[in-house]
């Protein structure tokens, strides 16, 4: 089969012929039609994310295709059913083995791209807002990166569950986009004062922050009493160090959030967020945005746009 595949740490990673793999008890073989990059993918390549796979191996945390092979055990998903999972890595294969107890089945509408594209970034915004912020209808959310994946999902799923949503990414294109996915007011964080601007309109009540560094910092200091932060990511590179006292004065939680990290300790929390997001997508609420779209053989490329902050929405690597 054709992989494209990281040999060393920190080097090019390139498209070859490798070696298709069988499933073990308990997996499912598939048929990978897309997979989605994330920015975790950037990293992994690099060997500097949390969970580092042996090598040589595929990156590529989320997929879609059709079981091809039932490993041992297997009752369900069924040979020929199309489903979506996050693996981890593997995805940027024509074949890979994954657990079937996180397969999700996909709804008859949606293509294998969408399917690929739609889980980390709707569910890690899903998870975040509701299970771990329980953000209300009538507050306010602002949203950091918000033209990116998990950015863009959730302005739109903030705007689903009733909270007026302030959206802050780079420039007028991105905030056009995040406008378009349902933001209320936009802040353009190249020029605009994110504290100051978020204060006129009245405090923030939930914080979902993929950036870190001093746009963190801004977004705590312009948080209401007992609002809640949500440390999604650190895209700048700038992890913050967070002043206890300012969050003791005004009763805030901040949260830590690591999606993947619940399919070691809590994977139905995601199955079941997966079940309401595509039930929620059937139903035409929601519209997962991809703004690039290549080939294996052009997944360096797919990486690059990725690294250089020229997308919005989804990048994904069809097969």
């Amino acid at each position: 089969m054709r992989a494209f595949q990281v040999t060393e740490y920190g080097k090019t990673a390139f498209t070859q012929d490798a070696a298709k793999p069988e499933p073990q008890p308990g997996e499912v073989l598939l048929r990978i039609h897309a997979c989605a990059l994330n920015f975790a993918d950037l990293l992994m390549v690099k060997g500097t994310y949390q969970e580092k796979p042996p090598l040589p191996f595929s990156p590529g945390m989320e997929v879609a295709g059709e079981v091809v092979a039932l490993g041992a055990g297997v009752t369900s998903p069924e040979i020929g059913d199309r489903v979506a999972v996050f693996g981890g890595n593997g995805g940027l294969a024509e074949f890979g083995c994954f657990s079937a107890a996180l397969c999700v089945p996909l709804p008859d509408q949606m293509d294998f791209k969408t399917g690929a594209a739609f889980q980390v970034a709707y569910s890690t915004s899903h998870v975040a807002l509701d299970y771990k912020a329980g953000l209300k209808p009538g507050e306010t959310l602002l949203v950091t990166g918000a033209a990116g994946g998990v950015g863009l999902a959730a302005v739109e799923l903030g705007k689903l569950m009733g909270a007026t949503v302030i959206a802050a990414a780079r420039g007028a294109d991105k905030l056009a986009v995040a406008k378009e996915h349902g933001a209320d007011h936009l802040i353009d964080t190249d020029t605009d004062d994110l504290r100051a601007v978020v204060k006129s309109l009245g405090g923030a009540d939930v914080v979902y922050e993929a950036i870190g560094g001093d746009l963190f910092t801004a977004a705590l200091r312009a948080c209401n009493p007992e609002a809640r932060v949500l440390t999604i990511g650190f895209a700048s590179g700038d992890v913050p160090q967070i002043a206890a006292n300012h969050i003791l004065v005004k009763n805030i939680s901040v949260i830590g959030f690591y999606w993947g990290g619940y399919l070691q300790f809590k994977p139905q929390v995601l199955t079941d967020s997966l079940t309401e997001l595509f039930a929620m997508y059937g139903a035409g609420k929601l519209k997962p945005h991809v703004s690039h779209t290549f080939p294996i053989e052009d997944a360096d490329q797919g990486l690059a746009v990725l690294r250089e902050r020229k997308s919005t929405g989804k990048v994904v690597i069809t097969l």
